[in-house]
């Protein structure tokens, strides 16, 4: 049986995510491109949606913006083979070794641990 990944709390589409973080819809695609952000197909119409947890706002640490630990934990997960799609599943998905998602491990400031089950999708 595999695992159903979490639902995102929220999902932004690409303009929305540039007006959240000041910048121009082409910075936002760049952010994509360079795996500082991960964006989706979601909704009806299959827009290319980034899930809320992956985003700061003005009032936390580091924000507003992705989250910092995000670009080197999708860079493994591309490295492994996975494609975004594939990389929103594992991200969302509760795993034992983390005692949650990995994205709420990589919230919580547990980059190492997440990063270490990443790791071990390569072989």
């Amino acid at each position: 049986m595999t695992a159903v990944p979490d639902e995102p709390t929220r999902w932004y589409s690409l303009p929305e995510v540039a007006e959240l973080l000041g910048l121009r819809l082409r910075e936002v695609r760049t952010l994509l491109r360079e795996h500082r952000l991960l964006a989706v197909p979601h909704g009806p119409n299959g827009a290319q949606s980034v899930p809320g947890e992956l985003l700061l706002g003005p009032d936390d640490v580091d924000g507003p913006g992705p989250l910092p630990a995000l670009r080197g934990t999708l860079i493994l997960l591309s490295d492994a083979g996975y494609d975004p799609e594939e990389s929103f599943r594992w991200l969302f998905t509760p795993h034992a070794e983390l005692d949650a998602t990995p994205i709420a491990a990589l919230r919580a400031r547990r980059t190492h641990a997440v990063r270490r089950v990443a790791q071990t999708l390569a072989f």
